[in-house]
């Protein structure tokens, strides 16, 4: 997975994103100087790497950490210039894929954000199912600065109507610790031991069992737009799925022997 150089300190046919395993976690770090702008070429490998994942049933959690000074900053706005009318659904739709193939993605993925999201990385980050934060992280919902709107249906699901209008509609940044009073992120470190966290809370997550972990990520994804009779009837038929996987009887046995659980997905 390689792609084209993006500027003068590229190397060509440097790679703008890798992938490393450890254990059950992968971790994705995104490299694409100086600020990680979510090019085409960056979209395609990340599609590439998470297809891969999505095939290995081995890996149970993912971790998406960047290199560079900005997590992400979004749409490649020289792209979004040259756009014609007519190309732009085909951009807005090239550009969802990779974010709603993070949102519907097997296992939880962790945002470890070590410095900005904004504009379209904003929504990459509120994509994924955990935001963990450095204390030189920051968030800006610039839809609004550059005359065009985005986030407004993930952010309020994840903040609230109240901090999401104060965020989209004013197109201010606000730091790490705001985000974690709003419940942006739900957690904050000092950026030397964000990786270290980050990679700590998906190995916590992959210690659980695989086949509940995925089921409780799509149904909790769900939720939110089922009325109460239908969140308590998926949640009975969702509860005797699980309660019949060896995974449960394994959980129960070695809890009342006191050992580590072997999960086998199954």
């Amino acid at each position: 997975m390689t792609t084209q150089t993006q500027s003068d300190h590229r190397l060509q046919d440097a790679p703008t994103a890798t992938v490393e395993k450890d254990d059950h976690v992968a971790i994705i770090t995104m490299q694409n100087p100086p600020n990680n702008v979510l090019t085409a070429e960056l979209r395609r490998e990340l599609l590439a790497i998470l297809a891969g994942l999505e095939a290995d049933t081995d890996v149970r959690a993912v971790v998406i950490a960047s290199n560079q000074a900005n997590y992400t900053a979004g749409g490649d706005l020289k792209e979004d210039q040259s756009l014609s009318d007519e190309e732009v659904r085909q951009y807005v739709s090239d550009f969802s894929e990779v974010i709603d193939r993070i949102d519907e993605f097997r296992v939880p993925v962790i945002a470890a954000i070590g410095g900005g999201a904004f504009g379209g990385g904003l929504e990459f980050v509120l994509a994924c199912d955990f935001r963990i934060a450095s204390t030189e992280a920051f968030f800006v919902a610039s839809g609004v600065n550059v005359g065009l709107i985005v986030s407004f249906w993930r952010l309020p699901r994840i903040v609230g109507l109240g901090p999401a209008k104060e965020i989209l509609l004013t197109g201010t940044r606000y730091n790490a610790e705001q985000a974690l009073n709003w419940g942006l992120v739900t957690e904050v470190h000092p950026p030397e031991k964000l990786r270290e966290a980050a990679i700590a809370k998906a190995r916590r997550i992959a210690s659980r069992a695989p086949l509940s972990v995925e089921l409780t990520k799509i149904s909790t994804n769900e939720a939110l737009d089922l009325t109460g009779p239908e969140g308590s009837e998926l949640q009975m038929q969702r509860f005797i799925k699980m309660f019949r996987t060896r995974d449960h009887k394994e959980a129960l046995d070695a809890f009342f022997e006191r050992r580590k659980a072997n999960f086998e997905r199954r």
